[in-house]
């Protein structure tokens, strides 16, 4: 169990950030990184991620939901993960920030300093992102949660519920996907744990990439 959401003290929140109690009651397991583009392409046998921000471990971009879903369901595919009988899918929206927080309740989770956990607007010179890894991990020892891309979620964006959640799948249906976590071109409040964000199913762009669970 943890609380989801940001205090209304919070610098610079947004009012969508309603804390509220969750309570997870499975346990899954979560990629150390987002997926990078070696792995993309040894799954898919090609490269979205554009020309100029190429490189075998930096975080898989531009690509969309709906070819992120592509994406898993070919891992499962593979003859040593069907085998082992794993599923693969994208966290939700609950089980992202429970994972990034990693026990924190400030808004940024391992030491509490950005600049130190993620790559963001303010330490990347580049304005590209940058490889997995390089920066300090949490408390669970998850990279990269902060800042480099944004990570996309399973469900739709919608209001938090009231009162206590239990397993929250978000909203039956949207418009837009929850993506989490910030990037290496956004300024700091997009990086803070509690910090939300959606984009179209079929939209990509070269700020956004996921990680799996199981």
């Amino acid at each position: 169990s943890f609380i989801m959401g940001s205090p209304e003290d919070e610098p610079e929140r947004d009012e969508n950030e309603v804390q509220h109690a969750v309570t997870l009651t499975r346990g899954f397991y979560m990629g150390v990184y987002p997926v990078t583009q070696i792995q993309w392409k040894a799954v898919m046998g090609s490269l979205p991620s554009v020309y100029g921000h190429r490189g075998d471990q930096l975080p898989v971009e531009t690509v969309s939901w709906d070819q992120s879903q592509d994406f898993i369901k070919r891992m499962g595919e593979l003859g040593d993960e069907k085998l082992a009988g794993r599923a693969y899918r994208l966290p939700t929206e609950a089980q992202w920030e429970y994972a990034c927080r990693a026990g924190s309740a400030a808004p940024y989770a391992g030491t509490g300093r950005l600049a130190q956990m993620g790559w963001y607007g303010d330490n990347v010179d580049s304005r590209r992102q940058q490889p997995v890894g390089q920066k300090r991990p949490n408390a669970w020892g998850l990279f990269d949660l902060h800042g480099n891309v944004f990570e996309r979620c399973e469900v739709w964006f919608g209001e938090y519920p009231p009162g206590i959640s239990t397993d929250p799948t978000g909203p039956p249906k949207g418009t837009r996907r929850v993506s989490r976590g910030g990037s290496h071109m956004a300024p700091a409040r997009y990086c803070r744990a509690a910090c939300r964000h959606s984009s179209a199913p079929d939209q990509g762009d070269d700020r956004t990439g996921f990680r799996v669970v199981s």
